[in-house]
């Protein structure tokens, strides 16, 4: 049986282009799990071992997660490498929903980017420990003090370099650990071997007043070690690494490590610190809710012996079938065993488990608590819980996004139907951020998700993998309506057939939600003395909800409303839910148009790079973009301009910038929050959609 102690399940996660996939690739070689490291940009042949799919080597981007397993001096590492772009975000946010530890890969130019701020959020979200890795020191204009500094302004944590480096850009040689004093230098034709060596004199006295300042900051989390430094003691370097440790599980402490993968230098250094400070799953404490109390918490035990408890972070196909990956928590997988779907009751049979080595497997007799395998052949949805035995408890569920962009796809020939609507249903159970629905007015099936490339991304699978010729339409936004001021109603309805009549009398009013408070809809009962029967009231909230996925004013979902029911009357005989339910709906459409409804946007945070000279320009376009630049920095010869944009007046955006730039421009888009549409903007909106709804094509 595997010794928990000795194991770690870890991420490696970053904003896009900081080397995260170079790194994982330098991490499999070092532990010989490959015998040839490949590059992202390589060979599209052949690519990156983590980026198995043809796509992600054709465009030297990660889009799914991939999980692969090492060995580092007797400690097996469960790793799943992520992708860096935003419209790709919830392959992190599931994969750190499961993880115990992660590696935050930031660029030694860059620093802290829009993505990376993301990350840092999803991470604080499951409470994840993590090391930070400055990669790219070779690069030109690569400064280590400044990315630290810049973690521990932006993403205000304790950020410490527990590394200098030894010559900077081209000249990057090596580096000098701080804690053991040594230089460390990575010799070889692929680095694979380290030489450690005194640290030179023209650095000594870098070296000690960088471990001087590491030992300041290590202090605030340990007694002994400052009185130690009070008392001008030697620290023993067992001290440090037991303090660092500590602080990093209680999410105190982010330490630095240098290097660059692509040169082949700092990469074992950083695997020691993950084997030494990264917690295994015995360092870790989880907790599910009880099924029968949804407010009470069941402690988790990294126990084999126990209850088994998994959870289902990712769902997937391969040629030879559907693959679930999924961490256990407490308990075991034996090969053969049922386990219960704690959401559907389903009971399954695990009749395969493997683990997964990017797109190959191996296959195992049993997986016990704390580890991350897959399953085939299991029918359920990303983010369910697995227990030995049916209403056990549930884990908490991870963060989805809502999706910004949509466009209609339709085959291109009628044989293509059937093809098209399996990938869409495959999609969609592997994506919990791809919405696929059908217009009921024109038939046509709509794909949403988190921008253009996600959606392009999946348009050219379907044509790959399914062989299907399809057409799609415009990217369009998805807007929203929301009121701007209260509005009262007082609704009867009543209606009489023969038979039984129905009765309902509702009365209240509805509100603008306060932009703080993130939830869509918000619905208040304060009837009191029983004038509405109890088991009435959900069935007014279920018809208020149903009328918030098209609104009055153009047909775009609700969002911001706060309904209050206050009073109203009922008749003992011919009151139902369905009269309630219908009086709601009644209210919500009659009364809604009263609170001076307006169209909201969805408006993303923009950050671009690109040339100093084409500064100007670049920052002109974002303008007239209706854009808002919220700052500029200056890296070197290069401009970093950070701002936010409507995603309406993004769509092409990377062929304009690279033609302003020359083709030097980059930029990376994050969705930022919703906002009120300008009125001639507006009004060009509501005419569209009306002239669409005329001809029967909205």
């Amino acid at each position: 049986m595997m010794d928990l102690a000795r194991l770690r399940n870890i991420g490696i996660s970053a904003h896009i282009d900081s080397g995260k996939t170079t790194l994982s690739e330098r991490v499999l070689f070092y532990a010989g799990r490959i015998h040839r490291m490949q590059e992202v940009h390589g060979d599209r042949s052949e690519g990156a071992t983590m980026d198995h799919m043809d796509l992600e080597r054709e465009r030297g981007i990660t889009i799914t997660s991939a999980a692969t397993t090492v060995n580092w001096n007797g400690t097996t590492i469960n790793l799943i490498d992520t992708p860096g772009h935003v419209d790709f975000t919830v392959e992190v946010e599931r994969s750190l929903r499961v993880l115990d530890g992660a590696v935050l890969v930031l660029c030694a130019v860059g620093g802290v980017q829009a993505q990376s701020l993301t990350i840092d959020r999803q991470m604080q979200r499951y409470h994840v420990p993590r090391l930070a890795f400055i990669n790219k020191m070779d690069r030109t204009g690569a400064d280590p003090l400044k990315v630290a500094r810049q973690l521990r302004e932006k993403l205000a944590c304790d950020a410490v370099l527990m590394q200098i480096p030894i010559g900077r850009e081209a000249d990057f040689r090596g580096i000098v650990d701080l804690v053991s004093r040594k230089a460390l230098y990575f010799d070889g034709d692929f680095g694979e071997q380290v030489r450690v060596e005194e640290v030179p004199p023209e650095l000594e006295e870098d070296a000690a007043r960088a471990r001087q300042h590491m030992l300041e900051a290590l202090s605030l989390f340990s007694d002994e070690l400052l009185e130690m430094l009070l008392s001008e003691e030697e620290v023993p370097d067992d001290l440090v690494h037991k303090v660092v440790k500590a602080a990093v599980l209680g999410q105190q402490l982010t330490p630095v490590f240098l290097g660059s993968a692509y040169r082949n230098k700092g990469v074992q250094p950083l695997l020691d610190a993950v084997d030494r400070y990264l917690p295994s799953p015995l360092d870790r404490e989880y907790h599910a809710l009880a099924c029968d109390d949804p407010d009470r918490r069941l402690p988790l035990a990294t126990d084999p012996e126990k209850p088994t408890v998994a959870m289902a972070f990712k769902i997937a196909e391969d040629p030879y079938g559907a693959l679930t990956f999924m961490r256990i928590y407490q308990g075991k997988f034996v090969k053969g065993g049922t386990y219960y779907n704690q959401r559907t009751g389903r009971k399954e049979r695990f009749s395969r488990i493997v683990r997964m080595h990017a797109d190959t497997r191996e296959e195992l007799d049993e997986a016990c608590a704390g580890d991350i395998v897959a399953v085939l052949g299991v029918d359920c949805a990303s983010g369910d819980t697995y227990a030995s035995e049916f209403g056990y408890c549930t884990l908490q569920n991870m963060f989805v996004p809502e999706p910004v962009i949509k466009m209609a796809i339709e085959p291109l020939e009628r044989t293509g139907v059937d093809r098209l609507a399996k990938a869409l249903q495959r999609f969609r159970r592997e994506d919990p951020t791809l919405h696929i629905e059908s217009d009921e007015e024109t038939g046509e099936t709509i794909i949403s998700g988190m921008g253009e490339l996600h959606l392009e991304i999946y348009v050219e699978r379907i044509r790959r993998e399914y062989k299907v010729g399809v057409r799609v339409g415009r990217p369009k936004v998805n807007y929203r309506e929301a009121p701007t001021q209260r509005a009262e109603f007082n609704i009867r309805h009543k209606k009489q057939t023969g038979g039984a009549g129905q009765f309902a009398h509702i009365v209240g009013r509805l509100d603008v939600l306060p932009e703080e408070n993130e939830e869509v809809f918000l619905f208040e009962d304060k009837v009191v003395g029983g004038r509405i029967p109890k088991q009435y009231i959900p069935a007014v909230e279920k018809g208020f909800r149903g009328e918030l996925k098209k609104g009055p004013v153009a047909g775009f979902p609700v969002v911001g409303l706060h309904v209050t029911l206050e009073d109203g009357s009922y008749h003992d005989v011919d009151s139902s839910e369905m009269a309630f339910k219908t009086c709601a709906k009644t209210a919500m459409r009659e009364t809604f148009g009263y609170t001076r409804p307006v169209l909201l946007e969805p408006v993303m945070k923009i950050e671009i790079e690109c040339p100093g000279q084409f500064q100007g320009s670049v920052v002109g376009d974002l303008t007239a973009r209706r854009g808002m630049v919220m700052g500029t920095e200056m890296d070197g010869a290069n401009a970093r301009i950070e701002g936010e944009v409507p995603l309406a007046e993004t769509f092409g955006y990377s062929t304009d910038l690279r033609s302003m730039t020359q083709g030097q421009g980059t930029f990376s888009l994050e969705f930022a929050r919703y906002r009120r549409l300008p009125p001639s903007i507006e009004k060009e909106v509501i005419a569209e959609r009306k002239k669409l709804a005329a001809v029967g094509a909205v």
